[in-house]
């Protein structure tokens, strides 16, 4: 085990014009950790992802992933450096097969680039090389298995999901990110979900940082959750403690504790 954090995020502000997304935000996954990130609407949940995985820049401090920074680096190069996300919006390849969804992420990786994964999964899809051997794998595992020559855009949204989260996998991340996994899935659906994350997590050695608005999947799965508000860390810890945290329960109820009987 590395004695770095697996990410560590160390006094980011990220601004749009006179928007302030982050405020001077600082926070760690450590290695092997499965933490959530939580806040109302508009907190910087999403803007701490894309900085984190190098869609946006800071415009001041730094973002370090086992000790190594992420300063200047390009999605696809923060992906090779094992940091690899979902998308709140599912974005699949809805027209190709599940297969070949998983599949182009799996070449990606070996042919240095998406475009050249998407040509070779073309060219020899179907047939039994170590690439659709390791994408049906990932399929499995997250039972996807029968719908391996089905359209990506024909699956029910819990099952496109799952098919994202497959497809990062394929990726081989160190640390995989999600953004609201549990989102438009039913309650058994969310069981499931939960189930596979600790699975995949233990299996893939994987340190995990989830964004999720269901709060019966963050008190059960997150061993620590970091609160946001208005882009600021506002609360950090033990999910039974944030969770009755004076300022989180304001910021989530717009009320001091007491004032209302509602929970984040």
């Amino acid at each position: 085990m590395s004695a770095a954090p697996a990410l560590s995020v160390e006094k980011v502000t990220l601004r749009f014009g006179g928007l302030l997304a982050l405020c001077d935000l600082s926070l760690t996954l450590n290695e092997g950790e499965l933490t959530g990130v939580i806040g109302p609407n508009g907190a910087g949940k999403t803007s701490l992802f894309n900085v984190l995985t190098g869609v946006y820049p800071p415009t001041t401090g730094e973002v370090f992933a086992f000790g190594r920074s992420l300063e200047g680096l390009k999605p696809d190069a923060v992906a090779r450096r094992g940091v690899v996300r979902t998308f709140q919006n599912i974005r699949l390849f809805k027209d190709l097969s599940v297969l070949e969804n998983v599949q182009i992420a799996v070449d990606a990786r070996t042919r240095g680039g998406l475009w050249g994964g998407l040509a070779a999964t073309r060219a020899f899809f179907g047939t039994e090389s170590a690439c659709a051997a390791e994408a049906r794998g990932l399929l499995e595992r997250l039972d996807l298995g029968h719908r391996f020559s089905e359209k990506a855009g024909s699956l029910p949204y819990g099952e496109q999901k799952r098919l994202e989260i497959a497809r990062a996998l394929g990726a081989q991340p160190k640390v995989l990110l999600l953004d609201e996994p549990a989102a438009g899935m039913n309650p058994s659906e969310s069981a499931w979900l939960k189930t596979a994350l600790r699975r995949l997590r233990a299996d893939f050695a994987l340190s995990i940082l989830l964004i999720e608005h269901d709060m019966s999947v963050v008190m059960d799965l997150c061993e620590r959750l970091i609160v946001l508000d208005h882009g600021q860390k506002i609360a950090e810890g033990e999910p039974r403690l944030v969770r009755e945290d004076a300022r989180v329960l304001e910021a989530y109820l717009g009320t001091k504790r007491g004032k209302s009987g509602g929970r984040p």
